[in-house]
């Protein structure tokens, strides 16, 4: 049986930060690279007596480092960050790195690869006009250095040990690896972030689809509810007067007796309709022992199939546990009995346990068993595996009702022919402290 994830868990494991505030929290990341290359590069020359200008690259790295505080101070702050503001981010890094290239060698300078990188940012993370507004930007900048710089005469060539040591071709080669693997390492987790947003629209879009057809279910239940409460009356009042017409035929009686309890438990289905509905956990229902509970669930439905053996096993602790009682998880457990009825008339097994966090149920039929494209089916909407005997309501509405307590629920074959239903409820949601 497929594992529903419920609103709540599929909140917690997908984030719903913004996405461009992740790329803003990745830029931080890449800058911060391109700052400490920088630097090494820098020091570097410096080491081989290459002489630079260290007024114009002492601005432009500190201008990239106070944008990165400021970018840090950003993120620490606020939490909604738009496309514009990422776009003014990255034209600071084109600044940055002009002044820098303006100062050290123009079009020349070995590095002029990292204007790539600010741009494969862009064609990532934002839309497309501003990825081409910044792409212009970019390719007007490395333009104008190939005409207007500041040339570094001993940059081309330098002499180490005896070899001949070409800085220019160095750096070109230096530079294709550092930018091949931050494409690899930013790029590639931007598109997963972008990814992994699209797999949480997906999924909420498919809740919200789920939520619709509960809402339609329930429009249904209200009108059925109201259509069918005067022929109930009716059969109520025939049946009382039959009960008293075959007071003196006991076998008669005690099936008018049974009929009678059929009527009034589709009464109170009906009223528990209307006076559950929008109501509150605390209102819906009243604390009782778990214990209670289970009891009263079982005593239910053997009320209703009277026909059935049911052989419970109730494992609980030495403490009990108090807990809300929720008239739909009644419903749901219920609906999982009747299953195991239909199944197996004469006889079904429940066994159940539980400590503080977690109520384990085990309901086994001795019926026929499931297929695998019957167990692929089941818990959709108006699918049954009985027939004609059924709406296929019945799982799917107990799937639902779980998903709400974040429980799991999953069918399998047993080898003693039958299936084995078994349902994982955490208490966190029910228990009363």
């Amino acid at each position: 049986m497929p594992k529903h994830i419920s609103p709540v868990t599929l909140q917690s494991h997908f984030s719903l930060e913004n996405p461009t505030r992740r790329n803003l929290q990745r830029l931080f990341l890449l800058r911060s690279v391109m700052v400490a290359f920088m630097l090494a590069a820098t020091l570097t020359l410096f080491y081989l007596n290459i002489p630079l200008p260290k007024i114009p690259i002492g601005l432009a790295v500190g201008g990239m480092l106070l944008l990165n505080f400021m970018t840090l101070l950003r993120l620490r702050k606020f939490s909604n960050v738009t496309d514009k503001e990422l776009l003014l981010q990255l034209l600071g890094d084109l600044v940055a790195l002009t002044l820098l290239f303006y100062f050290t060698g123009g079009y020349s300078n070995p590095l002029v690869w990292m204007y790539l990188l600010p741009l494969t940012v862009a064609a990532v993370a934002l839309k497309r006009e501003y990825a081409w507004l910044l792409t212009a930007i970019a390719v007007a900048c490395y333009s104008v250095l190939v005409f207007y710089y500041v040339p570094l005469s001993h940059l081309h060539m330098h002499y180490l040990a005896g070899k001949s040591l070409d800085i220019h071709l160095v750096g070109m080669w230096l530079g294709f690896v550092v930018s091949a693997s931050i494409v690899a390492f930013f790029v590639t987790r931007i598109g997963q972030s972008l990814r992994d947003y699209d797999h949480m629209t997906a999924s909420i879009r498919e809740k919200l689809l789920e939520s619709e057809r509960v809402l339609a279910l329930g429009t249904l239940a209200a009108s059925a509810a109201h259509e069918l409460g005067t022929p109930l009356a009716t059969m109520a009042v025939v049946s009382k007067e039959l009960a008293l017409d075959l007071s003196q035929q006991p076998e008669q009686l005690q099936q008018i007796e049974m009929l009678r309890k059929q009527i009034a438990r589709c009464k109170e289905i009906l009223s528990s309709i209307a006076h559950n509905a929008g109501q509150s956990r605390a209102d819906a229902g009243q604390g009782v022992l778990l214990h209670g509970f289970l009891q009263e669930v079982i005593q239910r439905w053997q009320d209703t199939r009277p026909a059935t053996e049911l052989v419970c096993t109730l494992q609980k602790p030495a403490t009990d546990i108090m807990i809300f009682v929720d008239r739909t998880l009644i419903q749901a457990l219920q609906n999982l009995l009747d299953n195991a009825a239909d199944a197996s008339p004469a006889l079904i097994q429940l066994n159940a346990k539980w400590d503080d966090k977690i109520l384990r149920i085990e309901i086994k039929d001795f019926g026929t068993g499931i297929t695998d494209e019957v167990k692929q089916q089941l818990g959709k909407p108006f699918f049954t595996s009985k027939d004609e005997k059924g709406m296929g309501l019945g799982l799917y509405l107990t799937q639902i009702i779980l998903n709400r307590f974040n429980g799991e629920l999953s069918l399998s074959n047993h080898n003693e022919g039958g299936v084995i239903t078994e349902v994982t409820l955490p208490l966190e949601n029910l228990r009363i402290d």
